[in-house]
């Protein structure tokens, strides 16, 4: 009888060798995650630029808002809380969704 050879070697306990293409292949899949972490931080970045450009516009939202709000508080209370009572509610059934 022919004895089969194989890549492995005889005594198992030390596993396969390592050949190229399993370096290679390595190699790739760790700058593949390199580049994914890269385009993550900049997109992240952005995000963050842009948030931070939403905030600052929300704010000069309030703050023209206010005086107009207090005045509609001083002639018509009832008015504005019914008013201020439906923005919550329709706020509300939106983050629920």
């Amino acid at each position: 009888m022919t004895q089969q050879r194989s890549a492995y070697p005889l005594d198992y306990t030390q596993g396969p060798t390592p050949d190229d293409r399993s370096q290679a292949a390595s190699e790739a899949a760790k700058d593949r995650f390199k580049d994914a972490a890269a385009r993550t931080q900049k997109y992240a970045e952005k995000i963050s630029e842009q948030l931070g450009e939403y905030g600052e516009k929300a704010q000069d939202a309030v703050r023209n808002f206010q005086p107009f709000v207090r005045n509609s508080m001083k002639e018509r209370p009832i008015a504005t809380l019914a008013v201020a009572s439906l923005i919550g509610f329709a706020l509300g059934a939106l983050w629920k969704k």
